[in-house]
């Protein structure tokens, strides 16, 4: 009798994890990876510094309009810097991310007006728990056009939080890709990602709104 309860403790604990399995597969059936804007026409780009850029990349790849966000330095005089460099400080490269998007989709205003939302434009030593040169926020623009934009949405995003907003807007200059284990990081280590948003501070407010910023 013992022997044979402990076959059918043996067959039901195999039972369980064929159907455990099963609904893994079902669930990871029914979460694919989010498809590509796809452009009507010639694309253009354009650069942020938002502090860490895991959240400033996650902030834009599902706009629509948007057809890549890659996340990567900017601003600084190091050639091909790795991530370790810029953490380590002298190279003077923020984090940054380059947006790819569609401009007969999405206005590059509206990208600006969205990347201020996503942080704490009025911070001038970095993002939330992310402080030193390499967090410090900014616009990067390759034309008049580009800054006139910029500067409205500053001024927009002073007036609505009745202080002074201090992300910089600098010329753009060479982007360098950062290591591939920090593309996409949000979407392919979602536990990691959440605990580290929540634990920074850049956790919403049950209004939708970030802490001492715009709405999101």
């Amino acid at each position: 009798m013992a022997a044979m309860r402990r076959l059918l403790a043996l067959v039901l604990l195999i039972a369980a994890g064929v159907a455990l399995a099963g609904v893994v597969a079902q669930r990871s059936a029914r979460a694919p990876e989010p498809a590509p804007a796809r452009p009507t026409g010639p694309t253009a780009s354009a650069v942020f510094a938002g502090g860490c850029f895991w959240s400033t990349e996650s902030a834009f790849e599902h706009m629509p309009g948007v057809v890549s966000a890659t996340s990567g330095f900017s601003g600084g005089r190091t050639a091909n810097p790795t991530y370790e460099q810029v953490g380590a400080g002298g190279t003077g490269h923020l984090e940054a991310v380059r947006v790819v998007y569609d401009p007969r989709q999405i206005s590059y205003a509206s990208l600006v007006t969205r990347f201020l939302r996503t942080i704490d434009p009025t911070d001038p030593d970095g993002q939330f728990c992310d402080q030193g040169e390499q967090y410090r926020t900014a616009i990067f623009v390759a034309n008049a056009a580009e800054r006139r934009a910029a500067d409205a949405a500053k001024a927009e995003a002073a007036r609505q939080l009745g202080a002074p907003v201090v992300t910089a807007v600098r010329p753009a200059s060479a982007f360098y890709a950062a290591e591939d284990y920090h593309q996409d990081f949000a979407r392919r280590n979602p536990t990691r990602y959440g605990m580290y948003r929540r634990g920074c501070g850049r956790r919403p407010s049950s209004a939708g709104v970030e802490p001492r910023g715009l709405n999101d």
